[in-house]
């Protein structure tokens, strides 16, 4: 594991010792795995997925701070498989009695269990890991009054930017660590440890008996790294660009969608590409491997590899190296996403795109999502529109998305286009498609990319003749 020591400002020696006493060794979770699998009967595959970590969060209001809280947690999730038959339990004590008691209760769960000859664990497959630098002991050693006074600072900056916004509903820091590792019977013996801060506000803009209310976040590996001035300048700017809204005449027109919501229409279509969806028959991408399910100008890749993102992991939920997946090239589907289960059952191999926790079973989907860059500015995309919608936000998605015929009818507020320039605010209209047609009507994608704080990288797209429902 890579890791970072130093801190500025500090010394690094009491950095060190400071995260020793606060969150342990990383050998200790690997040591407690390896003595649960070496309790394994003959005919057994066993695995421990075994974890621990902590977070602290500041929340702050009207200058006062409103909470201070710091919370840990720990647990574990074993597996066990005989002949076939999966049996799974979890913990949430990392105590040694515990532990074999969760082993004994897996087994327990075993034996009621249907038998399916393609379970088993995943299986060492030579492919080499891309190292990450995922820790950071800056986290670690940032005192409470410095995270506090991050988050003042930034309710400060919001409140002063403009005269409508009249409060700043909710500010907060947070941060947190977490270690975990996963042992078992197959050969797989990894672990992985890795720190996180973000800063988030919540601003309230009032205009007469109008309100709006914005958001603005950022996340980073370390606390110097989180930019404010953005922060508080994109939350202001969401809850003060839709005052005023109303509801729009119904019509088909472009709709353009900034990197954040591009990458959530994307983000839907790779999880319908779910080895585990496909094989069940609730993907309608199912039977469309070769085919151009997208205009030829998309490009994206499931990539836990890329260091430059917050997003990266060396290890997929089941101990396998983590591996880039091209998902659509030039608009063809080029695969689909397995764990070792789904792709025993294909007839193929594991994709390492295993996804889980210790409180459950791992099951494939997608990681860290990342788009092509397109050759367009996102001023030039937007100039080039002479009637369309600017979505600012999606509402419903969990019920307005079929993921089984891809029907998608879902909420969005935003700013009308007319002749290539931001107008009238809207709100309470319905955008009516199917993913397969969004996906295939793309028509221009921006080269604005940019890595999100969910870890994603994205651009900018532009969908034209989009059905919009409003008055």
């Amino acid at each position: 594991m890579a890791t970072n020591d130093s801190t500025p400002g500090g010394n690094a020696t009491a950095t060190t010792a400071r995260r020793a006493a606060a969150v342990g060794d990383l050998g200790d979770l690997l040591a407690m795995g390896d003595s649960l699998v070496g309790r394994a009967r003959p005919g057994e595959q066993v695995e421990v997925a075994i974890g621990r970590g902590a977070s602290t969060s500041v929340r702050v209001h009207d200058g006062d701070v409103e909470s201070l809280t710091s919370a840990g947690s720990t647990g574990a999730g074993v597996r066990v498989i005989v002949d076939g038959r999966v049996g799974f339990a979890h913990c949430g004590s990392l105590d040694a009695d515990v532990l074999a008691e969760t082993l004994e209760e897996a087994r327990d769960n075993c034996r009621f269990a249907e038998p399916d000859e393609h379970n088993g664990l995943a299986v060492p497959d030579g492919v080499a890991v891309s190292p990450q630098e995922l820790w950071h002991d800056a986290v670690i050693a940032l005192a409470v009054d410095d995270k506090v006074a991050l988050a003042l600072d930034l309710e400060r900056r919001v409140l002063g930017a403009d005269p409508r916004v009249t409060s700043a509903r909710t500010t907060a820091y947070g941060d947190g660590w977490g270690q975990s590792a996963l042992v078992s019977t197959a050969g797989i013996r990894v672990g992985s440890e890795a720190t996180t801060c973000s800063l988030g506000t919540q601003p309230l803009a009032r205009v007469g008996e109008e309100t709006q209310i914005g958001w603005g976040s950022d996340s980073a590996r370390v606390p110097a790294e989180l930019d404010l001035d953005k922060v508080a300048a994109e939350a202001v700017e969401r809850a003060t660009k839709l005052l005023g809204a109303t509801k729009p005449a119904s019509g088909r027109m472009s709709v353009l969608l900034e990197p954040r919501l591009a990458i959530t229409l994307l983000g839907i279509v790779a999880g319908m590409l779910s080895a585990e969806s496909v094989q069940k028959g609730r993907s309608p991408f199912a039977d469309r491997l070769g085919e151009q399910v997208a205009a030829p100008i998309i490009g994206l890749v499931d990539d836990p590899t890329r260091t430059e993102s917050l997003g990266a992991e060396e290890f997929d939920g089941e101990g396998l190296a983590c591996r880039p997946n091209p998902l659509l090239v030039d608009g063809v589907l080029q695969q689909f996403l397995y764990d070792s289960t789904t792709a025993r059952r294909g007839g193929t191999a594991s994709t390492a795109s295993a996804v889980r926790s210790t409180r459950g079973l791992p099951g494939p989907g997608p990681q860290l999502l990342v788009m092509d860059p397109g050759a367009t500015p996102a001023a030039e995309m937007l100039a080039g529109i002479q009637l369309g919608l600017a979505v600012e936000s999606f509402t419903g998605l969990h019920s307005g998305v079929n993921p089984v015929s891809g029907d998608f009818s879902v909420g969005a507020d935003g700013l009308l286009i007319r002749n290539g320039e931001l107008a009238e605010p809207v709100r309470e209209l319905t955008i009516a498609s199917t993913l397969q047609r969004l996906l295939l009507d793309v028509a221009q994608v921006g080269s604005d990319f940019e890595w999100l704080p969910g870890g994603s990288g994205a651009c900018s797209l532009r969908i034209d003749d989009v059905s919009i429902s409003g008055a």
